[in-house]
């Protein structure tokens, strides 16, 4: 039986990829942590289609061999198809060091690995414990938190609080940080398909994941991610209103909006569409502040962009790794500049993410994907960007990625 008040030097919501990397980091600099994730695992999520960069974190976590161990279907690069034109980014071949390959993967499965592997190594994991009120004090907060299978309420006193609730938002729930997001409202359509690619007639790379354009609407675009299964995840990203015209079946309307797009109706003319579809929206988010001396929010806890780039999953594991490295001289009690040393290091990445985000709606970055004769070296440091590596200032189009981005769409034009 849990006791009414317990105490733990750092209390992390949600076992997602963020929570159980900074577990296991905090953990390995015998931090005592206790996480809290209101689900069981496994459970699905979107976000199936890791970078590269990742792989660093993870193995700095001490969690690569788990990973590798988990048979996932690797990832060298990404595809676009824009009508007759196709493209490919190798990233293998980028401008900054690092890994290059790395995994696509059904969330539900990779992030259970994550999460046992961080339980392997010590942290205490209470699944089904949801978190349902916060007080912030001077130096400590005090969290109410729900047990859900004995339905008993306990209090949680931490010196430090992670947010790692992803979509849940906990902390921007409870603590009003929400702030609307600059991007345009989309929602996205999506389920997995046997796909039965090989019997199709279209040759396609199981190692990369696909981004077709719509061909009448370059703003809607397609998602194809090959799982080790002979699976994949499909989905179409649009804005509402182009939504609104289909099916209010969401498996119909997808397959409806798949058979405009010849090569990749083509392409998945075999599939079986055995699941349900989903669909969600709204999902751009912001927030206030991403920390304070109490608390600090990772991944989409604190900001989610769009799924374009596959950039979720990245920003959620380097969150993890800034947040850690300024947690624990706090911990160790130094002053820390939450500000500088978290949050301003974490929006180099999101605002590289970002320009090239509303590039892609803008058609400026189409126009570069999609450039016939590109600069070898130019290609190289874009590729890096899609590889993950947001954050390696170093790379011209990181450091001065707007104004990198606009003359180089304007070049391609």
């Amino acid at each position: 039986m849990l006791n009414s008040r317990q105490r733990t030097q750092v209390a992390i919501i949600g076992a997602g990829p963020s929570g159980s990397v900074a577990a296991a980091l905090l953990n390995q600099n015998n931090i005592d942590v206790v996480v809290l994730e209101k689900n069981t695992f496994p459970r699905f999520s979107i976000g199936e289609s890791l970078l590269p960069a990742c792989m660093e974190v993870i193995k700095k976590a001490n969690m690569l061999d788990a990973v590798i161990g988990a048979d996932f279907q690797y990832k060298n690069g990404a595809a676009f198809r824009r009508r007759d034109t196709y493209t490919a980014f190798d990233f293998r071949e980028k401008f900054t060091d690092g890994a290059g390959i790395t995994f696509q993967v059904q969330r539900g499965n990779f992030d259970k690995v994550l999460a046992d592997e961080a339980a392997k190594q010590g942290v205490e994991i209470r699944y089904q414990h949801s978190v349902e009120a916060i007080e912030c004090g001077d130096t400590r907060s005090v969290i109410t938190v729900r047990d859900e299978l004995t339905g008993q309420t306990y209090e949680l006193e931490a010196d430090f609080i992670l947010d790692a609730s992803g979509f849940g938002r906990v902390l921007p729930r409870l603590l009003d940080l929400e702030q609307p997001s600059c991007l345009p409202v989309r929602h996205a359509i999506f389920t997995h398909v046997v796909d039965h690619i090989e019997d199709s007639g279209v040759e396609h790379d199981r190692e990369k994941i696909l981004i077709s354009v719509h061909p009448t609407n370059e703003d809607v675009w397609f998602w194809l991610i090959p799982f080790s299964n002979g699976t994949c995840s499909l989905g179409v990203v649009a804005e509402p209103e182009f939504l609104a015209q289909y099916d209010a079946d969401e498996k119909n309307a997808l397959q409806q909006i798949v058979a405009q797009e010849p090569t990749l109706n083509k392409l998945l003319s075999k599939a079986e569409y055995a699941n349900p579809a989903a669909q969600i929206g709204g999902y751009s988010a912001n927030v206030k502040h991403l920390a304070t001396n109490n608390y600090a929010l990772l991944g989409n806890a604190g900001e989610f962009l769009d799924p374009v780039f596959s950039s979720g999953v990245t920003i959620a594991m380097q969150s993890a790794d800034l947040v850690v490295s300024a947690l624990l001289k706090q911990l160790a009690g130094d002053d820390v500049n939450w500000q500088q040393e978290y949050a301003d290091k974490l929006m180099v990445g999101v605002n590289t993410f970002r320009t090239y985000v509303e590039g892609w709606y803008s058609g400026e970055l189409q126009k570069v994907i999609f450039y016939t004769d590109p600069d070898p070296k130019i290609k190289q440091m874009v590729c890096s960007i899609l590889a993950g590596y947001a954050w390696d200032q170093k790379n011209p189009f990181v450091a001065q990625s707007e104004r990198r981005l606009r003359t180089l769409a304007e070049i391609c034009s």
